[in-house]
């Protein structure tokens, strides 16, 4: 079941993703970090200045089959994005490390997340956790409480996101703002379900 965390003013969101700041449409982004037991997401207004909309985690039931949960995943995440209409998914790439077993199952949920995303026409963007740090602190070896630390002063946040899957969700889905405002595509309007 995916848990809201941290909850925030969404200052008047619309039934197509966007809030109304100063006049002009804002998309919302959701940021994945993705996992096989908790999947951390975060939301962000990707307005004059970046806020956080809520941020949570998707607990797959301990124990459970890989199966069942990213059966849990899947059905999560559309539900997210159902529930806030994002105009882009960004979602962290998998780490290799030294465990490819592990790899591969998170490259699973992975999967599911990308089908979720696909299946309800939601425009997705993929970065590597280098990419990800570097773009929220400015150093790619950068460690997840300099993220946290980063993610709270970037959205003027009064703690730390937590749990720290909810943090680099959030940071996840700075990265795809900084990036996307580069190429023009955040400006561009969200889909209209």
């Amino acid at each position: 079941m995916a848990t809201l965390v941290h909850k925030a003013n969404d200052g008047g969101k619309n039934s197509i993703g966007l809030s109304l700041q100063n006049g002009r449409n804002c998309p919302l982004i959701l940021g994945i970090d993705p996992g096989t037991q908790v999947t951390g997401w975060g939301l962000i207004d990707g307005g004059r200045r970046l806020k956080m909309i809520g941020c949570g985690v998707i607990r797959t039931p301990r124990g459970a089959p890989l199966e069942k949960r990213l059966n849990v995943i899947y059905s999560e995440m559309r539900d997210l994005i159902k529930r806030y209409s994002p105009a882009a998914v960004a979602v962290e790439d998998t780490f290799v490390g030294k465990n490819p077993a592990s790899a591969l199952k998170l490259g699973q949920a992975r999967g599911v997340i990308l089908l979720a995303a696909e299946r309800t026409g939601t425009h997705v963007e993929s970065y590597s956790p280098r990419m990800v740090k570097s773009s929220t602190v400015g150093n790619g070896s950068a460690s997840k409480k300099q993220v946290q630390f980063m993610v709270q002063r970037l959205l003027n946040l009064t703690e730390p996101p937590a749990p720290i899957d909810a943090s680099d969700a959030l940071a996840v889905a700075i990265c795809h703002f900084h990036r996307s405002s580069h190429t023009g595509w955040l400006h561009v309007e969200s889909r209209n379900d």
